[in-house]
């Protein structure tokens, strides 16, 4: 992670801020939230895109994909005395 991401991560951290990322390392290092692409799901989608303009579908007719994932540091919920609902939590099971 970039030194100016560290900065960020430590003055939100000092003055409570709660924060939102776009990279799950800043969640994974401290940050409060972070909504973006599962990568792992970004390259299964982008071969079955390949597959499909290879047969002759126009890529300007394929759907535009949207962030999938949002994580939550929950040591930084408690940390900001944030109540995260139940329905927000989910166990991964990979």
């Amino acid at each position: 992670m970039v030194r100016i991401g560290k900065r960020v991560l430590a003055r939100a951290a000092r003055f409570n801020i709660p924060t939102g990322y776009a990279i799950v390392q800043f969640v994974k290092t401290g940050g409060l939230l972070c909504y973006a692409v599962d990568v792992a799901d970004m390259w299964r989608r982008a071969a079955s895109y390949v597959d499909r303009i290879l047969k002759g579908e126009k890529p300007a007719n394929l759907p535009m994909q949207a962030p999938t994932e949002l994580v939550m540091n929950l040591k930084t919920t408690k940390a900001l005395g944030l109540t995260v609902p139940q329905t927000c939590l989910w166990s991964p099971t990979r």
